[in-house]
């Protein structure tokens, strides 16, 4: 092979084609120092609010009264502002089964970033927000950083793609062909984190949970006085009074046909108990009243004995 024209088979391979050089550690060294300068880039840029990436993420929990109602509107909402439901989890709890709270939602919501105050102002208005979460994550170095390395991973494509072009030996070719998967794996890489990061970014998540109640959790700006909070417990306790003896009387009317069954079991028991007991007395008394004749009969048999022994006795003591 020729020294002008050589191939060296390591990770520091230098290619002279046609008058143009490619050294494999200096495209290496040139990606990381472009990286390095696009940072440098992204901290001089931070100082421009309009080009900060934010990923805004929001924590809601709601209550109503109107469970399907709600649900319902929060699902046309969602579709008119061109969000979309990531994830929900529904129960439908049976009404009748508690007084209290029965239904519940919890949904992850994908909202449009610039229409995101407008979501939280309607979910506010067609329900009581009992606790609220935001978070907000500045990813503008970290975006900048990424467009950068992809950016230099696609330059150093295009000059691979051009040395391919031009290489003369199949060591060339190989090593090149190597070196060109290896980038355009990182490529394809760095692309599809760019694009979840973007989804992220154009699409703030609201993580929502909606729980159905029969009233309304009372959200007062100040502590109530002494006498305010001995009121307001007086009556939550009559109220619960009056839902624990309705949901006694509910809970009988609907368990009557178990509590008759049940009501039949236990008397055939006891009957079938009752007539075993009788059985056993009876069989004590005969048992009682059989040894009573014995015992009568031995006693007879030892009269008549005596009797007939007195006689005999009495006739010897004569002579």
């Amino acid at each position: 092979m020729n020294t002008d024209k050589s191939s060296q088979n390591s990770a520091g391979a230098v290619y002279d084609m046609g008058g143009g050089m490619y050294d494999m550690e200096e495209g290496l060294e040139y990606e990381a120092a472009d990286s390095a300068v696009a940072e440098e880039g992204a901290s001089e840029s931070a100082g421009v609010p309009e080009g900060r990436k934010l990923i805004q993420t929001v924590s809601l929990e709601v209550e109503t009264k109107e469970f399907e109602q709600m649900m319902s509107s929060l699902e046309t909402q969602v579709r008119d502002m061109g969000g979309y439901i990531e994830s929900m989890e529904t129960y439908n709890g049976s009404s009748y089964s508690n007084y209290a709270a029965s239904r519940y939602a919890n949904l992850t919501i994908r909202i449009p970033a610039a229409k995101l105050n407008s979501f939280l102002q309607n979910v506010s208005d067609i329900s009581n927000v009992v606790r609220r979460h935001d978070n907000v994550e500045d990813v503008t170095l970290s975006y900048v950083d990424m467009e950068s390395r992809r950016n230099t991973l696609r330059t150093e494509q295009e000059r691979l793609l051009e040395f391919l072009e031009r290489a003369e030996t199949i060591e060339e070719i190989i090593t090149l062909e190597e070196r060109l998967s290896e980038v355009r794996y990182q490529l394809e890489s760095m692309e599809s984190k760019l694009r979840t990061m973007d989804n992220l970014i154009d699409y703030s998540t609201v993580e929502l949970n909606v729980s159905e109640v029969r009233e309304l959790t009372d959200m007062q700006e100040k502590e109530p006085g002494p006498g305010k909070r001995i009121a307001d417990g007086f009556m939550r306790s009559l109220r619960d009074i009056g839902d624990g003896v309705m949901e006694l009387a509910i809970w009988f009317l609907t368990h009557i046909p178990y509590l008759v069954i049940w009501g039949i079991v236990i008397a055939v028991i006891a009957v079938c108990c009752k007539k075993a007991r009788a059985k056993r007395i009876r069989k004590k008394e005969e048992k009682e009243r059989e040894a009573e004749a014995g015992m009568q009969a031995r006693r007879a048999r030892m009269q008549e004995w005596e009797a007939g022994a007195s006689p005999r006795n009495d006739g010897k003591e004569k002579e």
